[in-house]
């Protein structure tokens, strides 16, 4: 009997097939972030709520510190819009980079026991940010309703600022 040895060492593969290999494992990925949507969001009492009511409470706070008693300028926007919206960004990265790092320490034990790509995990983690992040929007979007703004065509690029963001998040938090 002759015995098999088998030997997985790191790839010198492309990106394009980095990329390829991670599509590949999109179910596993889109499980992994159901399961911490799910989790997150049966260990609160507020549930989906705390998405709005922690941005809102921080917005509020702001616009009476930095709005009324400091007086600091915001270009002729209604402050709470001014504040908001660099909330929502801030949020998201600032959640994203946290649960990515966390994330890896999480799941060591799957990493070690079962092949997949390693970079599924943060992605994973994030999903729950990115969740908060549009559930945090559409309030943004009733804001910019009660204060009458009107989003100018710059509002087309939103979805390149937001992969941007994203990937930020992904570089910093892994």
């Amino acid at each position: 009997m002759s015995k098999t040895l088998t030997v997985i060492s790191a790839g010198s593969g492309s990106q394009r097939a980095k990329l390829l290999e991670l599509w590949n494992y999109r179910e596993l990925a889109w499980s992994m972030t159901l399961r911490d949507i799910k989790v997150r969001y049966k260990q609160t009492v507020l549930g989906v709520a705390w998405a709005v009511l922690q941005p809102v409470v921080t917005m509020i706070i702001f616009t009476v510190i930095f709005g009324g008693l400091a007086k600091i300028p915001s270009d002729g926007f209604p402050y709470p819009v001014f504040v908001y919206s660099g909330l929502l960004a801030w949020n998201l990265f600032a959640t994203s980079v946290s649960t990515a790092g966390s994330s890896m320490v999480g799941a060591a034990n799957m990493i070690s026991k079962v092949y997949f790509p390693r970079l599924i995990v943060p992605l994973a983690s994030m999903g729950v940010a990115v969740i908060d992040f549009l559930v945090s929007f559409l309030v943004l979007m009733i804001l910019m309703v009660i204060y009458s703004i009107v989003p100018s065509v710059q509002i087309f690029l939103f979805p390149l600022f937001l992969l941007g963001l994203v990937l930020t998040s992904i570089g910093v938090g892994t």
